[in-house]
C-alpha cells in the first residue's frame, strides 16, 4: 500500500478513536449540504447507491431513507465501525452495508451502481484514478452527485496550511483540495455536469456557529453568498462546490 494511503488511514482511524461515535458533524446546518440533500433525493430514490469514502457514515441515514440499497466503502476500519454502529442506532442497517475498500481500486463489477454519492472524499485520493473507477462502476445512465471543499479561497488555504502543521490534516489531503482543474476533468468525463458554489462570505460565520446568534449570522451571510456567487469570476473563492454529473463517458 502507498505511504500516502497509510497516512490517511492512520489519520481517520485516530479521528474515529477520538470520536467514539457519539459526536460528529451535522451537515444539514450548512446551506451547501442542505442543497446537496435536496437535489440528491430524487436522484437516489429507490436506487442502488455507492457511498463513496463514507467515513463514519455521516450521510448514510439520509441515503438509506431514500435509496433501495446503500453500500458504504472506506479504508478506515475505525470510521467504518462507527458507521455500522450509527446505522444500527438509526435503524437503517437493513438497507446499508459497509465494506473496507480502496476508492481508487473498486472491487465491484462494471455498471454496479445507479448513483455514486461523494460527501467530500476526493482530497484524500488521486482524482483522475478515482473518476475512472467511478465511471466504470456507474451504469450508463448513472449519476455522480456530491460536495467538495474548493481550493482557491486564500484565507481557507492559509487555515488549511496551519491545520497541516498542527497535524489536523494530512499533507496529501491539504494539497489535493478540488480546484478548477478538477472541475474541468469532471466536465470532460461526464456529458452533463452542473456545478453549484457556496460559502464565499458565509465561510467567515463558521467559527461562530456555537455562539449565541451564530446561526442567524450564517443565514444572513449565506443570503449574501447567493448574490455574490452569481458573479462568475468570484465563484472560484467559494469554500464548497456541489456537483451533479450525468451520463458518464468511458474515456477521456
Amino acid at each position: 500500500m502507498e505511504d500516502r494511503k497509510r497516512k490517511e488511514i492512520e489519520y481517520y482511524d485516530e479521528a474515529a478513536a477520538r470520536q467514539r461515535g457519539e459526536e460528529g458533524f451535522a451537515p444539514q446546518v450548512l446551506g451547501s449540504y442542505s442543497f446537496l440533500y435536496s437535489i440528491a433525493v430524487p436522484l437516489v430514490k429507490d436506487k442502488k447507491v455507492l457511498d463513496y469514502g463514507c467515513g463514519n457514515g455521516v450521510h448514510t441515514k439520509f441515503l438509506a431513507n431514500h435509496a433501495r440499497e446503500v453500500v458504504g466503502i472506506d479504508l478506515s476500519q475505525g470510521a467504518l465501525a462507527i458507521a455500522r454502529r450509527n446505522a444500527e442506532k438509526e435503524k437503517v442497517e437493513n438497507k446499508a452495508k459497509f465494506l473496507v475498500m480502496d476508492c481508487e481500486k473498486l472491487e465491484f463489477p462494471d455498471n454496479s451502481f445507479d448513483v455514486v454519492f461523494d460527501g467530500g472524499t476526493f482530497s484524500s485520493l488521486d482524482f483522475e484514478t478515482s473518476l475512472a473507477e467511478i465511471t466504470r462502476v456507474l451504469r450508463p445512465d448513472g449519476v455522480l452527485v456530491g460536495i467538495e471543499t474548493f481550493g482557491h479561497n486564500p484565507l481557507a488555504n492559509a487555515k488549511r496550511a496551519l491545520n497541516r502543521i498542527a497535524g489536523k490534516r494530512t499533507s496529501w489531503a491539504a494539497s489535493h483540495i478540488v480546484r478548477q482543474e478538477e472541475i474541468l476533468l469532471l466536465k470532460k468525463r461526464f456529458e452533463n455536469c452542473e456545478i453549484f458554489y457556496f460559502h464565499a462570505v458565509s465561510l467567515f460565520a463558521f467559527p461562530f456557529l456555537n455562539l449565541p446568534g451564530g446561526y442567524f449570522v450564517l443565514r444572513v451571510t449565506e443570503m449574501i453568498d447567493s448574490m455574490v456567487l452569481r458573479i462568475p469570476f468570484l465563484r472560484k473563492y467559494a469554500f464548497k462546490v456541489v456537483f451533479v454529473c450525468k451520463h458518464g463517458k468511458k474515456s477521456l
